[in-house]
């Protein structure tokens, strides 16, 4: 890994995060803004780039970095109250309930080039993105599926709106994608945490159909080889791609 992607990973996410947010602030506040507008905007930002945080603890520090500065230096003149507002922002872009589950990264813009000649599908194709966030792995899917028939699921519905927004030939919904039945997909993509990834093989197990695929981005099913396995040229990430054969299918 090279010094550059280190310290991408941090504190460089962190650094970035917390001077943008400033430089929206005062940009803000120089076009004289509300304050309290302009606070809202400014930590709105810095929640929603704490996404380039690797680990739950490390996003806090991005998202609540730039509201404790401000309160730290007084740059602002806000009643006490304002300074919910990033607590607020915060719960409405990770839900309690979605924590545990959300992507660690967005995807890479060419990360499931290779995924066609691996896994063809058909023209009209049904495929869903588990856990869509912003959009990143839609696009990823669309270069890769241009002719199918792409849709998104996502908990947070701030993510979910901007999410349509950059994906409009999509189907973006709000909702749990543990909840979210498969059983009409062709394929489904997903970029979970390392501990959720055999509890999604349990679902495409129960719910797909023989012959769909599950597709993994960084994390391996525990136990269970393959159908192919491939490193993302200049990045540090990896595709896993499954299959459901008649063996595995588990719906009467």
């Amino acid at each position: 890994m090279t010094l550059l992607r280190k310290l991408w990973v941090w504190p460089l996410p962190a650094v970035l995060a917390w001077l943008a947010a400033w430089a929206l602030l005062w940009g803000l506040v120089a076009w004289q803004a509300d304050p309290l507008g302009a606070l809202a905007a400014a930590c709105a930002l810095g929640v929603l780039c704490s996404r380039w945080g690797h680990s739950w603890w490390r996003r806090l520090f991005i998202a609540a970095g730039f509201p404790l500065s401000v309160a730290l230096t007084g740059a602002l003149s806000l009643p006490a109250w304002a300074w919910l507002l990033p607590l607020l922002l915060l719960l409405l872009v990770y839900p309690l309930n979605a924590w545990r589950d959300a992507p660690l990264f967005p995807t890479p813009a060419e990360a499931l080039a290779l995924l066609p000649s691996h896994a063809p599908l058909p023209a009209g194709a049904q495929v869903l993105d588990a856990g869509c966030g912003l959009g990143h792995g839609l696009q990823a899917l669309h270069r890769a599926y241009p002719d199918a028939a792409l849709h998104g699921v996502e908990w947070s519905w701030p993510l979910r709106l901007l999410c349509a927004l950059r994906c409009p030939w999509a189907r973006v919904r709000q909702g749990d994608m543990w909840a979210q039945p498969w059983g009409g997909y062709d394929m489904v993509y997903l970029f979970q945490r390392p501990e959720s990834m055999a509890r999604a093989w349990d679902k495409a197990q129960a719910e797909l159909r023989p012959g769909a695929w599950l597709v993994s981005l960084d994390f391996a099913i525990p136990g269970l080889v393959p159908q192919a396995r491939w490193d993302i040229p200049g990045s540090v990430h990896g595709v896993w791609l499954y299959r459901v054969s008649p063996t595995d299918h588990r719906r009467p």
